[in-house]
């Protein structure tokens, strides 16, 4: 995915540096991520961080998924499948929502859960990273939370289209980008949270505040961590505020954060590949946010 810093339009390069991005050294486990350290085992066991990385594997074995493609359908068929109550939702231009749905003991309550599915169009770009891990994380805590066990319904939004279609400049990211998500957010006007998963697999995985997120969330959020004993992967930093698929929720009115270490090293290009995948950082990602969910 492209963000953006919420500034006058600047080029991919430009927004590199901007961010004074900082590489992530990889390979063997998160205990050799040079820049950020390991990533800390949770304190509880309750989300199925292997889980999550075979979901993780099944998009990449796929290949390159932009939105529209073979593919990305037949991903989404799958997806489906894997949520409850799953159904797909048209976005528009042939593309599909993948929603999902677990019941709480308060069905007047809304919290959404979402993360992209799509990739980025690139010649041999298979998005573990950027579009695997989230929307694994997502799948999976869907797969565990179950039904009036929790006080909130849950949606889970597998948004369609958010990377800009082929052809469309990435200096126009919001104008031809976030398809998925602004069709959504005017359904769900009424939520009391949304909270996405983009950049959350990553070996060393570090997650700093975004500056486009609901700042009272965002403090539940690294409270949710520290109880399951992950609080140094959600550190007291902040990044560039960034336009992401949280962007048409937050203008609809929903509290909404945005989980992406934008410091990632192979941000649209094809080293984002297993190799760059952890199941330690897709464990911590879902025991903070089924925490979070939890006590929402």
């Amino acid at each position: 995915m492209p963000p953006r810093i919420t500034l006058p339009a600047k080029t991919a390069t430009a927004l590199l540096v901007a961010l004074a991005l900082v590489p992530i050294g990889c390979g063997g486990d998160d205990g050799s991520a040079v820049a950020a350290g390991a990533v800390p085992r949770p304190s509880v066991d309750r989300f199925d961080g292997r889980a999550a990385y075979r979901l993780v594997e099944l998009q990449v074995g796929l290949g390159e998924r932009p939105a529209g493609s073979p593919a990305s359908r037949r991903l989404a068929e799958r997806l489906r499948r894997r949520l409850p109550n799953g159904r797909f939702v048209a976005v528009g231009d042939g593309l599909h929502n993948v929603v999902g749905r677990v019941r709480g003991k308060d069905p007047s309550r809304t919290v959404i859960v979402a993360a992209h599915y799509d990739t980025k169009d690139l010649p041999g770009f298979v998005g573990a990273v950027d579009g695997a891990s989230g929307t694994a994380v997502a799948t999976q805590l869907a797969r565990t939370i179950r039904p009036r066990r929790i006080d909130p319904t849950v949606v889970f939004l597998l948004l369609d289209g958010e990377e800009v279609p082929a052809g469309s400049p990435d200096s126009e990211f919001e104008r031809y980008g976030l398809r998925g998500s602004k069709a959504a957010a005017p359904r769900y006007r009424d939520a009391e949270a949304m909270i996405l998963l983009d950049f959350v697999g990553e070996r060393g995985l570090r997650i700093p505040y975004e500056g486009n997120s609901d700042r009272r969330l965002w403090d539940k959020l690294r409270a949710a961590a520290r109880r399951v004993g992950v609080g140094k992967v959600f550190p007291a930093s902040e990044q560039g505020a960034l336009l992401d698929d949280h962007i048409p929720f937050g203008r609809a009115g929903v509290p909404s954060i945005d989980l992406i270490d934008f410091s990632f090293r192979c941000w649209h290009q094809t080293c984002d590949d297993l190799s760059e995948i952890s199941q330690r950082s897709l464990d911590a990602t879902g025991e903070t946010v089924l925490e979070l969910v939890r006590r929402l």
